[in-house]
């Protein structure tokens, strides 16, 4: 989406860059918080009565996987579409950022590149609560409609090359984070269960 909603390409619409930006985010939000409370509420119905060491069992195993599915670039199921391009010239400003944002924020709308995202709401699913699934996918939609404000500086086309470039190279280490993520997780749920 960063190749889409930039400054140079909202000015050459006539929009606001940022009016879009915050649409955009919002709608990340919005999409990630609706799926962590389907996550949430699967997990009221589905892990409600699971003992501690069942929850602490799964997320372990769970985490592990997707650090070795990620480790191993093994290609996780994903629909095949990514965000309609036209609505750029279809609608307003604040719809496709919106529209955009929240397809994004669901994490599985479109592409999904990490067996992280599919950690992430099973993880959301085994906290049991609606409340706590609503924050995680909330917070996740925030983070990741986030990535939008680092284009927020690009001033001219060479500057978007130069953008494009630097977030090329750092794909290595996206991957790194996902694996790292979910390491973190399978290790963290044992010591949270030992310390509570």
């Amino acid at each position: 989406m960063l190749s889409s909603i930039h400054p140079l390409g909202e000015r050459a619409r006539g929009n606001r860059w940022g009016r879009t930006a915050a649409f955009y985010v919002a709608g990340a939000v919005a999409g990630g918080a609706v799926v962590g409370t389907i996550a949430g509420s699967l997990g009221v119905l589905l892990f409600r009565n699971l003992s501690d060491g069942w929850v602490v069992g799964l997320v372990m195993g769970l985490g592990l996987g997707a650090a070795l599915i990620d480790g191993l670039h093994v290609r996780v199921p994903s629909p095949e579409r990514q965000v309609n391009e036209t609505w750029l010239t279809r609608y307003r400003s604040w719809v496709y950022g919106a529209g955009f944002g929240f397809q994004l924020g669901t994490g599985v709308m479109t592409f999904v590149k990490t067996a992280a995202i599919y950690l992430l709401w099973a993880l959301a699913a085994l906290t049991g609560s609606i409340l706590a699934g609503a924050a995680i996918g909330a917070w996740f939609g925030l983070v990741r409609g986030a990535a939008l404000l680092t284009v927020r500086r690009v001033a001219d086309p060479a500057g978007l090359r130069d953008y494009f470039r630097r977030m090329a190279r750092l794909e290595p280490v996206a991957g790194r984070v996902a694996v790292t993520s979910a390491l973190i997780a399978a290790t963290v749920a044992p010591a949270l269960a030992v310390a509570a």
